[in-house]
């Protein structure tokens, strides 16, 4: 089952504040991953494995780098989840 967008940041929110300490309301689309929420590459790996599990989809080690932003975890994730189905 596909998740809006809303639903994934949700669910990103929700991982970061278990994995970081964070409020999830810190947690915004616009918001970088390093430089605003100040993960650690071991933090984001684990919120990584842990979105998988949650989303139910495959982020490959190579696209992690790519995820910048909070935005661009919710579309990768929201674009997976599509491709899926």
């Amino acid at each position: 089952m596909a998740h809006t967008q809303d639903e994934i940041l949700a669910g990103l929110a929700e991982l970061v504040a278990e994995e970081t300490g964070l409020p999830a309301g810190d947690v915004q689309l616009d918001k970088s991953f390093t430089d605003d929420l100040d993960i650690d590459s071991l933090s984001m790996m684990t919120i990584v494995v842990n979105a998988q599990d949650k989303f139910d989809v495959e982020i490959p080690d190579e696209a992690v780098g790519g995820l910048k932003t909070v935005q661009d975890a919710v579309s990768y994730i929201s674009n997976a989840e599509t491709a899926k189905a």
